[in-house]
């Protein structure tokens, strides 16, 4: 169906991710750094890239660095728990998306699914131009429809929900407290604030986060309120 690129210098990961992804139908092509990876790249026709970040020759973060020189191709960062830090730098100079190790099949076949798609569905790129439309890792609100998607499959919000989302989506990367979200979802004096929005945040987690009860995109900033990011 697609290509895509695995790259880790761990071959029983890359033998392991090759097996789930040629059962979607997809070819497969293998690197162990980011060297090989680079050359693939150069001389194939890719459409995804699951990129380590810790391997020889070449790491996940300079490979990152010189692909976005001449690809737009979307990339998934492949990393450990303990790499918190790199996850970010990898989303801050191009990387699409990540999944943590040890993997989990059916979310990263999601993910994979999802970034095929974004990157197919706008013709070969990732970036999306219409300020009515907002996206947050495999999340898309489409404001014209009043339409919101998980991995392009359509999810059912109350129109409060849906504001929610709307104003956290808004203003991406920005802790909103409830007294504000209250104010702009509801259009009144906030009364009992704090456990409304919470109740809200929560089915909200529900129907958009793989585990809700470790949220990665609608984060707590426990004293201040909530935002949305894909960090």
């Amino acid at each position: 169906m697609y290509n895509v690129l695995v790259c880790d210098d761990e071959k029983d990961i890359v033998s392991a991710l090759k097996i789930y992804l040629t059962a979607e139908g997809h070819e497969v092509f293998e690197a162990y750094n980011g060297e090989e990876a680079l050359q693939i790249l150069q001389r194939e026709e890719i459409h995804l890239v699951l990129l380590d970040i810790m391997m020889p020759v070449k790491d996940g973060i300079t490979t990152m660095v010189e692909l976005r020189k001449f690809s737009n191709v979307p990339v998934i960062m492949l990393t450990a728990k303990s790499e918190d830090t790199d996850k970010v730098l990898g989303l801050n100079i191009g990387a699409d998306d990540y999944v943590t190790k040890p993997f989990n099949p059916v979310e990263l076949q999601a993910r994979v699914k999802s970034q095929l798609r974004r990157y197919l569905q706008f013709g070969g790129s990732v970036s999306i131009s219409n300020k009515d439309v907002y996206t947050v890792g495999p999340i898309v609100l489409d404001d014209l429809r009043k339409e919101v998607t998980l991995d392009g499959e359509s999810v059912n919000l109350t129109k409060t929900e849906y504001d929610i989302l709307k104003f956290l989506m808004e203003n991406e990367g920005k802790v909103l407290s409830p007294h504000d979200i209250y104010v702009k979802v509801w259009k009144d004096t906030p009364l009992g604030a704090e456990n409304t929005i919470a109740v809200h945040i929560r089915h909200l987690r529900e129907k958009l986060e793989y585990n809700p009860a470790e949220p990665r995109y609608l984060k707590a900033v426990w004293g201040h309120g909530y935002k949305i990011d894909k960090k």
